[in-house]
């Protein structure tokens, strides 16, 4: 949903809606009997949060629904890096059978580097243990004995990116996360390494991911979350008529339209989350936000009247 698609609801006083639809101010005031939105989605940075607490708009989600399917798609993404599975794949299908510049490397004793423990980024450690990789670990939230249970260990951001071999984003997309990592980070982390983003694509800072990976700092990335992805998913939205985006957007579309064309990444548009299960359990708890609300007993709220 935006502007243009806000005009034929509004009467809707419940919308259910996805990460795609930029639900901003000037949206927003164009549903003026909205009470309630439920976004299908754990991420709610699509939606301008203040204006629904000053406009009594209340907002759900779907606080659990992907830890294994999004963490799966974590290490499909690191595998599909670690063995040059799409370009094997692809040499393959045309008949060549050619081995040369296709050698992976093992995940077995290197270090993963986890921004992020929390459900997705457990099951990303869980997973990463049977792959017999030692596991390092950043959350705002601290948890000795998750640590204990899952077998790692939490550090500094900054010993994280010195020691780390690959590094898996699992924190939500928001102000603080915005740019998370840039030039600085990329410049601390070791040499060849492989960054992982199955967050926020606003987490990376696109044109510094550039620079890591055309000067060999990185080794390669395994992306599913781009920044600014609505307007990559409609570019002709960057010449709508009264539309100007700042010089640095503009740079930002550039750097991602530049990732999609390097070979030493790999990238998926934005599809960690979907399988028939997790979609399936998707719909039933939007489903269960309405009818609570509807019942005076709203539940998984991210955001309430003021």
């Amino acid at each position: 949903m935006n502007l243009q698609g806000a005009a034929g609801f509004a009467d809707a006083e419940v919308i259910t809606t996805f990460i795609r639809s930029q639900l901003d101010a000037a949206t927003l005031a164009a549903l003026p009997a909205l009470k309630l939105i439920a976004t299908r989605s754990t991420g709610f940075d699509h939606i301008d949060l203040a204006y629904c607490r000053q406009a009594g708009i209340a907002v759900s989600n779907v606080p659990d629904y992907g830890d294994p399917t999004v963490a799966e798609h974590t290490f499909a993404l690191l595998l599909a890096v670690s063995r040059r599975v799409v370009e094997a794949a692809d040499r393959t299908r045309k008949g060549d059978f050619a081995m040369e510049g296709l050698r992976g490397f093992d995940l077995a004793g290197r270090t993963l580097g986890v921004i992020g423990a929390g459900r997705i980024g457990r099951r990303v450690i869980r997973i990463a243990r049977g792959f017999a990789m030692h596991v390092l670990a950043v959350d705002a939230r601290p948890d000795p004995a998750a640590a204990a249970e899952l077998g790692f260990d939490y550090a500094s951001l900054e010993d994280l990116l010195r020691q780390a071999d690959v590094i898996s984003l699992h924190v939500p997309g928001s102000p603080d996360t915005r740019d998370l990592i840039t030039d600085a980070q990329f410049a601390a982390m070791k040499p060849g390494a492989v960054l992982v983003n199955t967050a926020r694509g606003g987490v990376v800072n696109a044109a510094a991911l550039v620079r890591a990976l055309t000067s060999g700092k990185l080794a390669g990335a395994g992306l599913d979350v781009f920044a600014d992805e609505p307007l990559l998913r409609e570019e002709a939205e960057v010449f709508r008529a009264g539309r100007e985006l700042p010089s640095e957007q503009l740079r930002s579309l550039l750097a991602t339209n530049t990732l999609l064309r390097l070979p030493n990444v790999v990238m998926t548009p934005h599809i960690a989350y979907d399988t028939f299960e997790a979609v399936h359990r998707i719909l039933e708890i939007t489903l269960r936000n309405i009818e609570a609300f509807a019942a005076g007993t709203p539940q998984n709220l991210v955001s309430a009247p003021a």
